[in-house]
């Protein structure tokens, strides 16, 4: 049944008639890879939580549109925990790795962060808006892999300064450097909102003033021991330590 689990935004609904219109890819893969006729029982996902039993009323080479059934609980349930993943510009796929990954663990938003020494620069807006596209796409897929029925948020990317000296909203923000931090297991054992923002730099670190900038903005420094990690290992390695710590990894 996961291979027919299919996306639909929340405005392709249609409640009252007990529909839902499929587009695009997703009508595609329905009707050519799967080859789905008129009373195919498949699921059907919103990206914002919501599942629900559904077959298949019409196959059309562009579109397809289901007959809703009832909700369903996704295969995979939301951590409790709400996890934002900041991490700076990455160069090649990595960036891609780890929103690939970081969906599967359950990343809530994904923020792509300009810092000192990000591996890349972004050339133009246009630049930008083609790299979160391809993201979203690539978060997609891995939720709908995974199971979820909650596709995470990719923001656009934001400078440090602008990330670092935002509100805080009663949550935990937590920043991965290599020096003048402090070990995981100083940070508490409960957090009374289920909300933390982790942030992990690139494969040039941090410069001095932006881990200064942080603790300024009290973020809390963690430094993980042992060996030097590649940015795209420390970003998905310490979503799993947090969805632990606090979250549903256990």
């Amino acid at each position: 049944m996961t291979r027919r689990r299919f996306y639909a935004p929340p405005d392709a609904f249609d409640f009252q008639n007990k529909q839902v219109s499929l587009a695009g890819d997703e009508a595609k893969h329905l009707r050519e890879v799967l080859r789905l006729k008129p009373g195919d029982v498949v699921r059907v996902f919103d990206g914002i939580g919501h599942e629900y039993n559904a077959v298949v009323a019409k196959a059309m080479r562009d579109a397809a549109v289901l007959e809703l059934g009832e909700k369903t609980e996704p295969a995979s349930q939301e951590s409790p925990l709400h996890l934002t993943l900041a991490v700076a510009l990455l160069k090649g796929d990595k960036f891609d790795l780890v929103v690939q990954k970081a969906t599967e663990l359950g990343v809530n938003q994904l923020v792509p962060v300009m810092t000192k020494f990000a591996d890349i620069r972004l050339h133009d807006p246009s630049d930008a808006a083609k790299r979160v596209s391809r993201w979203q796409r690539i978060a997609l897929e891995a939720a709908k892999q995974s199971g979820r029925a909650a596709v995470p948020q990719i923001d656009s990317p934001i400078a440090f300064a602008e990330l670092v000296e935002g509100e805080n909203n009663d949550g935990l923000r937590v920043m991965f450097a290599e020096r003048d931090g402090q070990s995981m297991t100083e940070l508490p054992a409960q957090i009374w909102t289920p909300r933390i923002t982790v942030l992990v730099g690139s494969e040039g670190g941090w410069a001095p003033e932006e881990i200064a900038a942080a603790k300024e903005h009290r973020w809390k420094i963690v430094t993980l021991g042992g060996r030097i990690l590649r940015a795209e290992t420390a970003a998905i390695s310490v979503t799993a330590l947090l969805q632990h710590s606090y979250g549903d990894l256990k």
